[in-house]
């Protein structure tokens, strides 16, 4: 199961323990997928999204620093380090689609979105401009985030192929923007 391609370039491996906190807490955490709705869902968002980002960037240049999330990395995500008191991450669920098809304990789906996400860089190349190259080339995206010039960018894949482009300020405060309006940036 760990070997198994999610696309041209990715394994599932890649994709459930790329986060720092599941390699800080490793031996602690299942980072593999339940339901295998969730391996379609990332199957589609490395067809439709990654691959052809890594096509055109180059595999080398591809960092992948968050895939899927797990309900065992979601608990880890929501604590706070023991040593530094700092919260080991951030996730809401219900929305940012990194939960892919996973089921709770209601057996209600953790993101009623549906679809996969991920998170990555471009090394040594700014996000704004893969952003601008992410458009030209209409990816199918269902949302993306944009955090600053040299941080990940966060991208979706799923059925409703909204494509919602939001800005965050430097204190995490929320924009949606129009593609149009990205385009005159």
């Amino acid at each position: 199961m760990l070997d198994v391609f999610l696309g041209q370039y990715l394994t599932l491996e890649n994709f459930c323990t790329c986060t720092k906190t599941y390699q800080k807490y490793s031996t602690q955490i299942n980072p593999y997928p339940k339901n295998s709705e969730t391996i379609k869902a990332l199957q589609e968002l490395n067809q439709y999204i990654i691959d052809p980002i890594i096509d055109y960037f180059g595999k080398e240049q591809f960092k992948l620093t968050y895939g899927f999330c797990s309900a065992d990395l979601k608990k880890f995500l929501n604590q706070k380090d023991p040593i530094t008191n700092i919260k080991n991450g951030r996730i809401d669920p219900s929305r940012d689609q990194h939960m892919a098809h996973e089921i709770n304990k209601n057996d209600q789906y953790f993101c009623k979105r549906l679809g996969a996400a991920c998170d990555f860089l471009i090394i040594n190349y700014p996000s704004d401009e893969v952003v601008k190259w992410i458009l030209k080339q209409k990816l199918p995206f269902d949302s993306l985030y944009f955090y600053s010039k040299s941080q990940p960018i966060h991208i979706s894949y799923g059925f409703q192929h909204k494509q919602d482009i939001w800005t965050f300020t430097d204190t995490g405060v929320p924009t949606k923007k129009a593609i149009k309006h990205w385009n005159k940036n």
